[in-house]
């Protein structure tokens, strides 16, 4: 970096101090007098040097990370950037991105809507967006949910559905004379990843995520994913433990953030079957699993048995703004029917059901029940399907547990220990950067989740990347 862009990045500082702090008149202050120089530095400064200078970016070490990569512009599958590289989003930007970035009809339809009403209060007030959206969404869900709770993103989703089962029992309770409920415990599966708010964090498995908050997470009872061997101990635990457990949360069949593991659709309805039967809510977090990406429309789908609590956030809006929902059955709301305030459920946010996410939801619902949307998705699941069988049968030795669920394909690169923290990750997605790909591992678990508009060419190219990546590691340059 040179010498006047130092200069310049100390001058911005000083000033941003000056400003936040109220310190600076608005012309008069002796630090503003080189404003124009200033401006002057900052336009010549590029995205990446002023990024650095004011901004602190998620899951980022501040040490040892490559600098970001400017993006300024989306289109269909490719994020371009600065330079007018563009790079095939094989990670659908975090799992949001259903139908591919900038989509024309979503932006008209946000563009329309924020002429019309951009935001109103939730409490007391409601708007055609909000209830149309609700009223759609529902019949879709698998099960028959009553009502629909809005909220800002995934974690809050989570959260709202974790709050609604222990004040569900707390209600109910308190109507039979009870001070308190005995059913105050949730469990959750080891492995787990919910979210980053407390309560999200709680239910999620003890990890590197939450490690520095451990003695702050209230108590959870954790088990394993169902196999074959362990189901039966798992099944009595549940029937052991049922009249302290208030609710059970799960990422039906795939465990995303903790590493995109996999399991047995039939083995999660045994469970539930033993958790219904106690009387414990089920709440099915499907944030990431949602609208179509495990090749149905919810993974809970797969099952007979279904969650009494579903939460949804990320492809919800296409990707294009924020939104969490949280479903739930009528028994749930019917506990919170009461002449008595204090049985509210007490909960809210500035943006809930903001009109122009809610808008932007509807708009991707009109996309994903279009035939070619749903043609697509069977399209990235059949090629899917064939690159997973050839990852099988070829000699890459550093490739194991090879997986694939819908749109979703995992593998882990055996090199180093199984983790997020494993450094194969920058590895793999600087390789693949260079290559116009975008794949962003966790730890050794690299994966892809495409979005829909993905063509089979573009599909193949990811293909080829991922195994040119894997016989350049597998077989190091001397």
């Amino acid at each position: 970096m040179t010498g006047n862009i130092v200069q310049a990045l100390h001058a911005i500082k000083k000033l941003l101090i000056l400003l936040f702090h109220g310190k600076a008149g608005p012309l008069r202050h002796p630090e503003v007098e080189n404003r124009q120089s200033i401006s002057h530095y900052i336009c010549r400064m590029n995205l990446q040097d002023r990024d650095k200078a004011v901004i602190w970016h998620p899951f980022t070490p501040f040490k040892h990370s490559p600098a970001p990569i400017p993006i300024v512009k989306g289109d269909g599958v490719y994020l371009i950037d600065e330079q007018g590289k563009p790079y095939i989003d094989a990670i659908s930007s975090w799992w949001v991105n259903l139908h591919g970035h900038a989509h024309p009809y979503i932006a008209e339809k946000i563009y329309k809507q924020a002429n019309t009403l951009e935001q109103v209060i939730f409490a007391g007030f409601t708007h055609e967006p909000a209830i149309e959206l609700a009223e759609r969404l529902l019949p879709k869900l698998p099960g028959g949910f009553s009502k629909i709770f809005y909220s800002d993103n995934g974690s809050t989703a989570t959260e709202v559905a974790i709050k609604m089962a222990l004040q569900f029992w707390w209600n109910r309770d308190a109507v039979s004379g009870a001070k308190s409920s005995s059913r105050r415990k949730i469990l959750a599966f080891n492995n787990s990843y919910h979210g980053d708010t407390f309560g999200a964090m709680s239910v999620s498995d003890r990890s590197i995520f939450t490690l520095a908050f451990h003695d702050k997470l209230f108590e959870v009872l954790f088990i394993d994913t169902p196999t074959d061997e362990n189901l039966p101990g798992l099944q009595q635990l549940i029937e052991k433990e049922s009249a302290s457990i208030a609710a059970f949360i799960y990422e039906p069949l795939l465990q995303g953030a903790g590493g995109m593991k996999m399991y047995d659709a039939e083995l999660l309805d045994a469970l539930l079957v033993t958790l219904k039967k106690n009387e414990i809510i089920c709440i099915a977090d499907e944030v990431m699993t949602g609208f179509g990406r495990t090749g149905k429309l919810f993974a809970s789908a797969y099952c007979t048995m279904q969650p009494d609590i579903i939460c949804l956030s990320k492809g919800l809006t296409g990707g294009t703004m924020a939104l969490g929902v949280t479903a739930v059955v009528s028994s749930i709301v019917d506990a919170f029917v009461s002449d008595d305030k204090l049985k509210t459920f007490f909960h809210g946010h500035s943006f809930t059901a903001n009109p122009l996410a809610c808008t932007a939801a509807l708009a991707s619902l009109d996309l994903l029940e279009k035939e070619s949307c749903e043609t697509s998705i069977k399209s990235i699941v059949q090629l899917n399907t064939s690159f997973t069988e050839g990852l099988r049968k070829s000699n890459y030795t550093l490739v194991k547990s090879i997986r694939q669920l819908g749109t979703i394909i995992a593998f882990e690169v055996e090199q180093g220990e199984d983790g997020y923290l494993n450094n194969i990750a920058a590895v793999v997605t600087q390789k693949a950067l260079q290559r116009g790909v975008y794949l962003r591992p966790l730890g050794n678990t690299v994966y892809i989740m495409p979005p829909y508009c993905i063509t089979p060419v573009q599909l193949k190219q990811v293909y080829t990347v991922i195994e040119e990546i894997i016989l350049e590691i597998q077989t190091p340059s001397p």
